[in-house]
């Protein structure tokens, strides 16, 4: 199932069931798993890895070098977990030394067309990426989570799970889980309720995380006061919990 204009290299690892299409390209140092299909005019470089069952459409390119000035030739790696859909010219850098030399990807994400994970990035699974979402480096994309069309994401922020953020929001903070996030200057729009019951989330669980957003959004306490009175309201919910604590890990500050 390789067609006989696709470029391979003899150092890169090919398993069962892999397709490849015309004019891709397949560098030294790349492993494809089992059951990968490969469009036409893919490019691949390595050191890199691809899960099980990842489906990669025409002029996708993966595993360039970051686009980092600091980046020095080092070898560093980009690796993408199983069943994922890489649509129509998606761009994944690997990492950089000073970044921790990996850019990862979980499983079960759809990366809809041009959108762009940076170096050092990490993103979890089952998140959807629309057209032109962009992640610079080092950003933290946890699991569950819709990013809309041309939204823009600061390096070193960090998204949390079950978060919606809408088309064309600038994030330079961490962005809440379970909210909703939307703006330009982006603001946080309270609980992700619609998303949250599509998820399979309780009715009850649902009510204690539109509660934690009244205290954090609406109430007239700073984010430090907000934080003690869930902490004394409403701790041991595990909603709550990672709440809290994706709060409290924050360097770059939340958006509220």
């Amino acid at each position: 199932m390789i067609h006989p204009t696709a470029i391979i290299s003899s150092k890169a690892e090919l398993g069962a069931e892999v397709s490849v299409g015309p004019y891709s390209i397949i560098g030294e140092q790349v492993v494809i798993h089992d059951q990968v299909e490969i469009a036409s005019h893919v490019v691949i470089a390595g050191p890199c890895e691809i899960g099980q069952g990842t489906q990669i459409y025409p002029f996708a390119s993966l595993g360039q070098p970051p686009q980092d000035l600091k980046y020095k030739g080092e070898e560093t790696r980009l690796i993408i977990g199983q069943r994922n859909v890489i649509r129509e010219s998606v761009t994944m850098n690997r990492g950089t030394v000073g970044g921790g030399g990996l850019t990862s990807v979980g499983d079960d994400n759809l990366f809809m067309a041009q959108a762009h994970v940076a170096h050092d990035s990490i993103v979890g699974s089952r998140n959807v990426f629309a057209n032109l979402a962009s992640l610079a480096g080092h950003v933290t994309i946890e699991d569950d989570i819709i990013l809309g069309a041309f939204v823009g994401v600061h390096q070193f922020c960090r998204i949390g799970s079950h978060a919606f953020i809408g088309g064309m929001s600038k994030i330079v903070k961490d962005a809440l889980p379970y909210a909703r996030t939307d703006g330009t200057e982006a603001k946080c729009y309270g609980a992700n309720a619609v998303g949250l019951r599509r998820k399979g989330f309780s009715n009850e669980a649902i009510r204690r995380i539109q509660h934690a957003f009244h205290i954090l959004l609406t109430s007239k306490l700073n984010t430090s006061q907000a934080l003690e009175q869930l902490k004394t309201e409403m701790a041991g919910s595990p909603e709550i919990d990672y709440l809290i604590e994706f709060i409290e890990r924050s360097q770059r500050g939340v958006t509220k």
